[in-house]
């Protein structure tokens, strides 16, 4: 497979990335024991030779030190020592504003302990954080990983505007904000991506918040494209069980039910000689083209492979026919797709 030539991601910035980004959260703990530092870099290292350039982490992700409170960081530092041989070559985006861990839906977890922050003194001082943990002088994109429901979300948006004057963050993203929240922002300062869930069994954002996006020519930058896993036939149950993905009404109880869903996903791979995941990863880029907007899913993997065969979604062309067969796979999912009972976690339970 050649290299895919890059996608410019919003009609508001200079901000080209890879067709596909790499979501960096899955090389950490959260589902189950992640990779060694060390490994870690080695599987980002090969995606971007392979044309993987657009890599996403957030101050959040990874495992906490004991006795620390706060956002992990140690994602971001995972990722310092292979920025400092290869900046050049990727787009860095980071998120800020979640202050805790927010998964109470599973054992050992820690209700209130999870909360938002988005006081402008905040964003500027997560910032600098974030920068001194990932060693470099600019981040590409940077998000608010969730809005605080206490602080007006221009007071946030300005401040992280301040970072772009400074020169310390290029372009501004916000993740699971409602579409009046993204008006709103971007009334304030020009917002280059809206990142929230969107896959084949979670499509609340085409209701509001996907043709916001279009109509201000705002990217949109899917997480958990392939379902946390489950989109791409290959998990298993067992794999599961260790992770909180199994506590949660799609993975746990709702298992069987949504396995017999993926019918119609698994025609199409056949029909089209290609995997669940770049079937998967494909249908968001068309529903991309049917709202009039760039879609740069982020999925994530532990293996270089598996980013690579992800990549291989740029060549697979669906028809109509596949794309409506597709459609109807949400409509018999068994489970919401929020992994926390807080229904406001997520911008479906806000609208």
């Amino acid at each position: 497979m050649t290299t895919p030539d890059k996608v410019r991601l919003s009609t508001n910035a200079d901000l080209d990335v890879s067709p596909i980004g790499y979501g960096g959260m899955a090389l950490s703990h959260v589902y189950g024991g992640g990779l060694t530092s060390e490994a870690a870099r080695d599987v980002i290292d090969q995606a971007i030779d392979a044309g993987i350039t657009f890599i996403d982490t957030a101050d959040i992700y990874g495992e906490p030190r004991p006795g620390t409170e706060g956002p992990a960081g140690t994602n971001e530092e995972m990722l310092a020592p292979l920025l400092a041989k290869r900046r050049a070559d990727v787009q860095l985006a980071s998120k800020f504003g979640i202050t805790g861990v927010p998964l109470s839906a599973g054992e050992g977890a820690k209700p209130g302990k999870s909360g938002v922050d988005g006081r402008p003194e905040y964003v500027r001082s997560a910032a600098e954080a974030s920068l001194r943990r990932l060693g470099v002088d600019t981040i590409d994109l940077y998000y608010l990983h969730r809005p605080d429901p206490n602080v007006p979300i221009e007071e946030t948006v300005g401040a992280m505007a301040q970072l772009v004057d400074t020169g310390k963050v290029r372009h501004l993203g916000l993740s699971e904000v409602t579409s009046d929240e993204l008006r709103r922002a971007h009334a304030t300062s020009p917002i280059t991506a809206v990142q929230s869930e969107w896959s084949l069994w979670s499509r609340d954002v085409e209701d509001h918040v996907v043709p916001a996006c279009a109509e201000l020519g705002v990217g949109f930058v899917p997480y958990s494209p392939l379902g946390r896993g489950f989109l791409t036939g290959t998990l298993t149950k067992e794999q599961v069980a260790g992770d909180f993905r199994s506590h949660t009404a799609r993975m746990g109880a709702g298992w069987d039910d949504n396995q017999k869903a993926l019918t119609a996903l698994a025609d199409v791979a056949a029909e089209t000689g290609a995997s669940h995941a770049q079937v998967v990863l494909a249908w968001l880029r068309a529903k991309g083209e049917q709202y009039g907007l760039t879609v740069v899913p982020i999925p994530g993997s532990r293996k270089s492979s598996r980013m690579i065969e992800n990549l291989g979604c740029v060549e697979v062309s669906l028809t109509e026919a596949h794309i409506d067969a597709l459609d109807g796979i949400a409509r018999a999912v068994t489970g919401g797709r929020n992994i926390v009972p807080n229904p406001e976690w997520i911008s479906g339970g806000r609208e």
